[in-house]
């Protein structure tokens, strides 16, 4: 391994800062990019460090779900979506001044909001008293399929009504000749 000198808890913590830092600087690359195509991949990296996060914390199930939802679906549909709409400057709607001040107002309640919950989150119970094996794929099948059972299949027959729908929506008439 290439950080095999170190030894125990400050591998770990020079992983996360490296980890840490490499996503800021591609959120922070995300938030100033001036391609929007090099504003995605850039999101993506942020998405792929933050599931190296997630790897950290031993939570695997978690990691391979964010690189599946949104490194995978989500940055497809950005792309597409940007690639449809063809944005330009010049084809721009211009923005009044009081949708910009509806935007910075909503934004500061969001973040007022976003404060106050972390302001009473206490952290009850310390990391190292969690169950090691905690976030394993094998622990969460078990609690899912032994606890939520029902509810789980409930909402794959909810999934599976609502892609019916929406090919049937998506369907289109045949042409009468």
């Amino acid at each position: 391994m290439l950080l095999a000198p170190i030894k125990g808890n400050k591998r770990m913590s020079l992983i996360f800062y490296i980890l840490a830092t490499l996503a800021v600087v591609s959120a922070l690359g995300v938030v100033f990019a001036r391609n929007p195509i090099n504003s995605v991949l850039l999101l993506i990296s942020t998405f792929l460090t933050i599931a190296g996060q997630y790897i950290l914390l031993n939570a695997q199930f978690l990691a391979v779900v964010h690189i599946i939802v949104y490194m995978g679906a989500i940055m497809v549909l950005f792309v597409f979506v940007i690639m449809l709409l063809n944005l330009n400057k010049d084809k721009e709607p211009y923005k009044k001044l009081l949708s910009k001040v509806a935007a910075v107002i909503s934004s500061g309640i969001l973040l007022l909001v976003l404060l106050a919950s972390v302001a009473k989150v206490s952290l009850a119970t310390p990391a190292a008293t969690l169950s090691p094996n905690m976030g394993l794929v094998k622990n969460i099948g078990l609690v899912l399929f032994r606890d939520y059972l029902f509810p789980f299949e409930t909402a794959s027959i909810l999934f599976l009504g609502a892609m019916v729908g929406a090919v049937v929506l998506g369907k289109r008439e045949p042409k009468k000749a």
